[in-house]
């Protein structure tokens, strides 16, 4: 496995890489975005996980992390920042990043997240019977994280993908932020109920046909969320 280190502290950096190099994994060091975004195509073996700090010199984490997501879906992205804010983490996974850790941090629990983001990142993300799921006007190809509506084809990120999975599975079912933190993410102390509330929002801005009256993801006041494929009542007014 072959993991890239953004990080623009180069003590740290170094760190990093000789404790991943002692589990077995390849590094690549790159101290400014710029740097990653050339690395990531000329990589090969090809790059498996990123590592990515926010605070970098010329473009920022932010837009690094954008600009991994424009071109692959797939490649797990975990950020490592001493921004704890939770503007900070909500914007992060806006970008498209799947795990947040703040430093100072623990090496054990990083090298547990990144242990558990591969094997994550091994496998299909599939509905229990078939990659395919259908309801309303919607098409989900789970294997290639992709929803289709019409002519229309959006890109989810590997996060966005596994919770709609996570709804289509527990269909009917009032899910509570908790049990979508605990089920979803690997650790739900990095996550806020506004991050999933973000990414709630972003799900319905493409499986719905007016967001703002959803009829597929409701909101149960109070509780969570409930996924519905075929709603046959009127539309829910939305509480987020």
């Amino acid at each position: 496995m072959r993991i890239l280190i953004v990080e623009d502290e180069i003590a740290l950096a170094e760190g990093l890489e000789f404790n991943f190099q002692q589990e077995g994994y390849q590094v690549d060091l790159a101290g400014d975005g710029q740097t990653a975004l050339a690395l990531l195509p000329e990589a090969s073996p090809a790059i498996d996980l990123v590592i990515l700090d926010l605070m970098l010199p010329g473009l920022s984490g932010y837009d690094t992390c954008r600009a991994i997501r424009s071109t692959s879906n797939e490649l797990p992205i975990l950020v490592l920042s001493a921004r704890t804010l939770s503007e900070d983490k909500a914007q992060a996974f806006d970008a498209g990043a799947d795990q947040y850790m703040t430093k100072p941090f623990a090496l054990p629990e990083l090298l547990s997240r990144v242990r558990n983001l591969l094997e994550r990142h091994g496998h299909k993300t599939s509905t229990p019977q078939e990659s395919l799921f259908r309801f309303g006007r919607v098409e989900v190809d789970f294997s290639s994280f992709q929803v289709s509506i019409g002519d229309q084809k959006h890109d989810l990120t590997k996060t966005e993908i596994e919770l709609l999975r996570y709804f289509v599975e527990h269909e009917g079912t009032v899910l509570t932020r908790a049990e979508i933190l605990r089920d979803v993410w690997d650790d739900p102390d990095e996550i806020t109920t506004r991050s999933i509330d973000n990414f709630v929002m972003r799900l319905r801005r493409i499986i719905e046909p007016d967001p703002s009256t959803p009829r597929h993801l409701l909101s149960v006041r109070g509780s969570g969320y409930r996924f519905v494929a075929a709603p046959d009542s009127p539309p829910v007014e939305s509480t987020v």
